[in-house]
């Protein structure tokens, strides 16, 4: 049984969906004490729990530690079972999260898997949606698996009620990625969307994040979505020809539309200054199925910037599972080029 200290690193709720992924991928049996001891609130929240009975049925795994507040878990599966799954969060945690504690051994199973899933969709500090459609998808994609998202409604914090359904066509194992340049810009859109919100947010956001970036044409999208409350977010989308990327940042009470805006293009600006094809957040999301690819011998490698405290502290996870070698090299200013390779 692997030991894992939930408050090592940054200490949140990662290391808990990370260490459930790699436990149904590697067939071992895991105990996670301190669980999210970096957290204000510590233990499993409803968004945790619902990743541990998502991971725990398509594991048909032995459990202890199944509930809201714990401390520690023990987390013994028993296979990969594909199938159709539904599962709710009852809140509005992030859907995109609890996904990714399972797709990685869905995407590895015999047969293929349809996932429904409710809850927030467009959550803050959570990838949105679209940040798996337009950015991670077409990558993991490329790595094997075919894997497609249909959104039947948003979901924006408090109240939730966003859904959306996975279809998932596996793959024997995964191909590894290479990732040093961008490539040519082949297009950019900044989206704003609103529900049960008046239209001129959206509008006063896109105003704001052209004016600030400076980008050309007519790149600006305005959508009003239907959701369970009112909600708003900003997307901006760049396609590359080697991948994309997309940042992003919920509206919230209180807080004035350019504002939002303002916070969006300053990730944008961040990233195209640093000139890495990866981003942070990017560079967080592919370092698992990246690390399966080299523990069964495919290498891969990416550019990105500084990897975050969640990045290290993923690495550290994915070295207790796997026979991987992850080494983070000085690239160019402020990148970094991360290599993973079996270890041997």
């Amino acid at each position: 049984m692997i030991e894992i200290d939930g408050s090592a690193g940054e200490g949140g709720g990662q290391i808990v969906r990370s260490s459930l992924a790699l436990a149904l991928v590697t067939g071992q049996a895991i105990h996670i004490r301190n669980i999210r001891g970096n957290r204000p609130k510590p233990g499993l929240r409803q968004q945790h729990l619902t990743a541990l009975k998502a991971a725990t049925e398509i594991g048909a795994a032995d459990v202890s530690g199944a509930d809201v507040g714990s401390s520690q878990l023990t987390f013994q599966p028993r296979g990969i079972h594909a199938g159709e799954y539904h599962f709710r969060i009852g809140t509005a945690g992030s859907t995109t999260l609890v996904l990714q504690s399972i797709l990685p051994a869905l995407c590895l199973a015999e047969q293929t898997s349809t996932i429904r899933l409710e809850g927030g969709t467009h959550n803050a500090w959570a990838p949105p949606f679209e940040f798996l459609t337009h950015v991670y998808l077409p990558l993991l994609n490329r790595m094997g698996p075919t894997v497609s998202l249909d959104l039947q409604r948003h979901g924006f914090h408090p109240a939730g009620g966003g859904e959306f359904i996975a279809r998932i066509q596996p793959c024997r194992t995964f191909r590894g990625l290479n990732l040093t340049d961008r490539g040519k810009l082949l297009q950019r859109q900044v989206i704003a969307k609103v529900s049960r919100l008046p239209l001129h947010v959206a509008e006063r956001e896109c105003q704001t994040f052209q004016r600030l970036a400076k980008w050309q044409g007519d790149c600006s999208v305005i959508e009003e979505v239907d959701s369970a409350g009112p909600g708003n977010i900003v997307l901006a989308w760049l396609k590359y020809q080697h991948l994309s990327e997309l940042f992003s940042k919920p509206g919230q009470r209180g807080l004035k539309a350019e504002h939002v805006a303002k916070a969006v293009c300053r990730q944008v600006q961040d990233y195209e200054n640093a000139d890495a094809p990866v981003g942070p957040y990017l560079a967080d999301q592919l370092l698992l199925p990246l690390a399966i690819a080299a523990h069964h011998g495919q290498p891969s490698q990416f550019r990105t910037v500084a990897l975050t405290r969640h990045s290290t502290t993923h690495i550290d996870i994915l070295q207790r599972f796997l026979q991987v070698s992850i080494e983070v090299e000085a690239s160019e200013e402020n990148n970094v080029l991360v290599r993973l390779a079996r270890k041997d």
